[in-house]
């Protein structure tokens, strides 16, 4: 039997408070995830920050009053009024009026006539009441009739040429063509729930021939995208960010492939580049982006580290991402994850300070270098300060040290003018492929992921410029057939804008 002369019971306590120290970060770990999961499920998903003492702060008008002198039992005396009521007459409220009907809609004129006789009477004026109304979109012929004439002597038959069709063997002109790709990749409306649209106007299309409409239309436009691509690819400051998409495949029988968009903008320009790869490696970036040189602005997506490396290309983080990890955090270290926040709140403060104002890269650059830069140094050294102090594991910790690896590159858009603090403009261009997801569910293959990469790249563009997209697709669907190859870039959405 071990006597109690030969336990260590210190090592036994070491021993007891390292496992008991496990334990705590691990619970606390797994208790930030459920956090994290709970606000996933039933949480809401903006990431509004008000500071604690913001509501008071709002309420105070800076003024203080004069103390007012205390009055004395002894000399107070009592004072009679006799109350008098005015009777104020309440000014009336005026209504707006309904709202004015936009001019550009088509009138239909209704005459309405008395129904009494009207003989002798002397008209003088009118009343008029407009009603905005619809009728469903009208599926229509058109019925070319082509005349044909015998030649002199029998020497052949003259008749009139077909205009050139968009498909040339497809019964669908350039506006149902249109249509159908924009109720699918701007209304996200799958094209099963359109084929069951048109039935009920008496139209039944078979599913294989609205999907090869699809796909000729594409490849029609093919130039387009590449041109558009190729301007994409000569801007000197990029934001990326990938999304993935599921994708049919024949390997994978009864399963989907899980493919992915990699996306990159161009702010300035407002130009959208959707890029199709099967997978999420730093493959597809490192060939699309072998000629680019410029700013690239990502998030802190490992693949994109291999450009830090490259001397052509300046790589910085975004700040909504660092700042999204202390919003998560702040069910775990309230009080270190809310100054994080409001610091990251003041530089955002002077972001739309230099918006409202108008003011241009130069500007711009000398406001942050004197307000931006100072906040930036010392929350980057606050950082350092507090990350010795928590657990790595936890949910501030993790916050910490996202923002600790990444600092230097996201100061980096306080040097110039035209950068941005963070990377939300292309995050806005990936929501279209969100909401298409959640309605066709998965591309039928990977060209087909391809296909629609095209479209969501040359719609966005359209979206970004504030274009009709169906007038502009239905007029390029009618031009480009016959439209010089080597002037293809002046039917991007930019350029036709112009």
């Amino acid at each position: 039997m071990q006597s109690t002369t030969d336990i260590d019971y210190k090592r036994l306590y070491e021993d007891t408070q390292t496992r008991y120290d496990e334990s705590q970060v691990r619970i606390l770990s797994l208790e930030h995830q459920l956090s994290q999961l709970q606000k996933m499920i039933f949480g809401s998903r903006h990431e509004r920050f008000v500071p604690a003492d913001e509501n008071p702060s709002q309420l105070s008008l800076g003024i203080t009053a004069e103390p007012v002198a205390a009055c004395s039992i002894s000399d107070a005396q009592k004072i009679s009024y006799v109350k008098t009521t005015v009777a104020v007459e309440p000014k009336p409220l005026v209504h707006p009026g309904r709202m004015k009907l936009p001019e550009h809609l088509r009138r239909e004129e209704i005459l309405i006539e008395p129904a009494t006789d009207t003989t002798g009477c002397k008209k003088i004026g009118e009343d008029i009441t407009e009603i905005l109304e619809y009728e469903p979109g009208e599926l229509f012929v058109k019925k070319y009739i082509r005349t044909k004439y015998a030649l002199p002597h029998n020497t052949g038959v003259l008749v009139g040429e077909l205009p050139v069709r968009p498909l040339e063997k497809a019964m669908a002109g350039e506006g149902l063509l249109a249509q159908i790709i924009i109720d699918k990749y701007v209304d996200h409306l799958p094209l099963h729930r359109q084929m069951q649209r048109f039935e009920r106007s008496g139209v039944k299309l078979a599913y294989s021939t609205m999907t090869d409409w699809v796909s000729n239309t594409c490849q029609l436009i093919a130039p387009l995208f590449d041109a558009l691509k190729s301007e994409v690819l000569q801007a000197g400051y990029l934001h990326a960010d990938e999304t993935p998409i599921k994708v049919m495949s024949k390997e994978k029988k009864g399963e989907t492939h899980r493919g992915f968009y990699w996306v990159y903008q161009d702010s300035k320009l407002k130009l959208v580049f959707f890029d199709y790869q099967e997978g999420r490696g730093r493959e597809g970036p490192i060939e699309i982006l072998r000629k680019f040189k410029g700013y690239l602005q990502t998030d802190g997506f490992t693949a994109y580290e291999y450009f830090d490396k490259q001397s052509y290309i300046t790589l910085m983080h975004c700040m909504a991402h660092a700042r999204r990890k202390f919003v998560d955090a702040l069910n775990n270290d309230e009080v270190r994850a809310a100054y994080a926040l409001e610091e990251i709140q003041k530089l955002y403060a002077i972001e739309r300070s230099c918006k409202d104002e108008q003011l241009n890269a130069g500007q711009i650059k000398e406001v942050r270098q004197q307000q931006s830069v100072p906040i930036l140094t010392a929350l980057g050294e606050w950082m350092k300060l507090q990350y010795a102090e928590v657990l790595h594991k936890s949910g501030i910790g993790e916050a910490l040290a996202y923002s600790i690896k990444r600092w230097d590159r996201l100061m980096i858009y306080a040097e110039d003018g035209n950068l941005n603090i963070d990377n939300n403009a292309v995050e806005n261009s990936i929501r279209p492929v969100a909401l298409g997801r959640k309605n066709y569910l998965f591309a039928g293959s990977h060209e087909a992921a391809r296909r629609s990469g095209m479209l969501y790249s040359l719609l966005g563009t359209c979206k970004m410029h504030g274009i009709e997209p169906t007038t502009w697709l239905k007029e390029v669907l009618r031009i480009i057939p016959t439209h010089p190859i080597n002037k293809i870039k002046d039917l991007l959405p930019h350029n036709w804008k112009k």
